[in-house]
């Protein structure tokens, strides 16, 4: 009985772990991982240490001086002009990525669940990929003729009587540059949400339906919680390459708007590289942001 007692009163210790020694497979993926690794870092880590650099450089009209000082920061920090322009490029990027969201979701949706033939589902989605075979520039300009004062959908609306004079913020406007935006960027929504919905095993579906849950209930509480790795992949897609489009902003705004990569591409324009690179940082850490903000709520790496 005291012995029964002391084991029962005994304190529990947790055993030591050993560390595992390094194998000759575990050695030879590090040895696999060193190609990639070297190639991102020439050309993802060492062109933004130099943009690091060179933001603390000093300018004139003609050259940039080497040195460390901060007035770039400040003056990227401090100006409300670069406050509302990052605001309105926040703007953009929200009101393009809410819309693809929503066209993104449902093309996936009705090519996922809707379309049964894997040879159709195919085809749809290789008919939604052809107009990216062509260029963006393209793409872009081809609203012009459209949505111009004498384009195709004021002609229309004129010569119907529906209106008595073309309207005039078709073309050089945010609409115009939401509208071309959605146009260019909501496949990079569809495939990775496409890519999630064709993974949902349609069983769940079945059993959900079974037990009586209507199709609002099978969307909200089964398709959309396992669909949330895709609409996070999407977003970062979405948001990042809003943030970063300047030729949209310039050609479909008519020059009325604004954009941080357009502050950056007219800097350029005026050998302004070191005020450039600061606001190139001041972005990428505010996309960084954003990115880690919807990985914390999506853990892309374990729903996957």
């Amino acid at each position: 009985m005291a012995v029964a007692e002391q084991i029962i009163t005994a304190p529990l210790t947790k055993p030591r772990l050993r560390r595992a020694p390094l194998s000759l497979a575990s050695f030879a993926s590090y040895l696999q991982a060193i190609p990639l690794t070297l190639i991102l870092a020439f050309f993802l880590l060492v062109p933004i240490l130099f943009l690091l650099v060179v933001s603390f450089w000093d300018y004139d009209f003609a050259r940039m001086y080497p040195g460390f000082i901060t007035r770039n920061y400040a003056e990227v920090l401090g100006s409300w002009v670069t406050w509302k322009t990052y605001l309105n490029t926040l703007k953009f990027a929200v009101i393009v990525w809410a819309i693809a969201l929503f066209i993104g979701f449902w093309v996936a949706y009705f090519l996922a669940f809707h379309v049964r033939s894997a040879a159709m589902q195919t085809v749809l989605f290789l008919i939604c990929t052809v107009p990216f075979l062509t260029s963006n520039i393209i793409r872009m300009i081809s609203w012009i003729p459209v949505l111009g004062r004498n384009g195709l959908i004021n002609t229309t609306l004129v010569n119907a009587g529906i209106i008595p004079q073309p309207i005039e913020w078709l073309l050089y406007s945010d609409f115009a540059v939401v509208l071309a935006m959605v146009h260019l960027y909501t496949l990079f929504m569809v495939t990775p949400i496409f890519n999630t919905l064709m993974r949902i095993d349609k069983s769940l579906i079945e059993a959900a339906r079974d037990a009586g849950a209507s199709a609002w209930q099978i969307m909200w509480n089964v398709i959309l919680p396992l669909a949330k790795p895709g609409i996070a992949i999407g977003t970062i897609f979405v948001v990042t390459l809003v943030m970063a489009d300047f030729s949209t902003v310039q050609v479909m705004s008519g020059g009325q708007s604004a954009s941080v990569a357009l502050m950056m591409k007219n800097q350029m324009s005026l050998l302004q590289y070191p005020s450039a690179a600061a606001n190139a940082i001041v972005l990428l850490v505010l996309v960084l942001l954003l990115v880690a903000a919807i990985l914390r709520v999506v853990d892309i790496r374990k729903e996957l």
